[in-house]
């Protein structure tokens, strides 16, 4: 199954999560850690049960903290190519003084969709958005994450078994999902309705260097 959001695109959304995290946790290093990754393109939809879906899909990124400069508060961050980059981390970064050379900077990025087959459907559409936001504590190393979750209530307007295609239209868009267990998909029908929780999270935290 592809994984769309009810609001924008993948990569923009990311992007949006992204700067969300900035700005409420104020950890700088955050978008060069995800941005130094590719987005999950897709994943596969699996049956928990009959008319139950699950699907998951996670990247992740690390990389070490090679230099940094105090006074400037400008970080060195090198990938596992050996290819760095300088970021400036803003006076808003917490606990800044606690990174150190050798440190790691550890940046995940999860879509999780849980869906659930309400046959008939019967039920209005609805979406209700929400966010919650964690930062590290005054001494810890510096970590921020953000997870946005979208519960939801969509009618199937249209299935295509020949390709595997439902088509949801939901309170504020519609989407195409692709279902691959062909039981599974038999159970769905025009008129039926999904309910879901689409869930997003950011998270990126220093690690301590390895005791030598």
């Amino acid at each position: 199954m592809r994984f769309r959001t009810s609001r924008t695109s993948r990569t923009s959304r990311t992007i949006r999560t992204i700067r969300s995290l900035v700005a409420t946790a104020a950890l700088a290093l955050l978008p060069f850690a995800v941005s130094a990754q590719q987005a999950p393109e897709s994943a596969v939809m699996t049956a928990s049960a009959p008319g139950e879906f699950v699907g998951m899909v996670e990247a992740q990124v690390s990389l070490a903290v090679k230099a940094i400069d105090k006074a400037t508060r400008a970080v060195v961050l090198q990938n596992e190519q050996g290819e760095e980059t300088v970021i400036t981390a803003s006076d808003a970064v917490k606990n800044f003084d606690q990174i150190k050379v050798g440190d790691r900077v550890v940046a995940s990025y999860t879509q999780t969709l849980v869906m659930k087959l309400k046959k008939g459907g019967g039920e209005l559409r609805v979406r209700i958005d929400s966010s919650s936001q964690q930062s590290a504590k005054p001494g810890d190393k510096p970590a921020a994450a953000v997870v946005d979750d979208v519960a939801f209530i969509a009618d199937v307007d249209a299935v295509d078994r020949k390709t595997q295609m439902i088509t949801l239209r939901g309170a504020k868009k519609t989407v195409k999902l692709k279902i691959k267990d062909p039981e599974q998909l038999k159970l769905i029908n025009k008129g039926d309705q999904i309910e879901g929780v689409y869930s997003e999270a950011v998270a990126v935290s220093v690690l301590p260097a390895a005791a030598k």
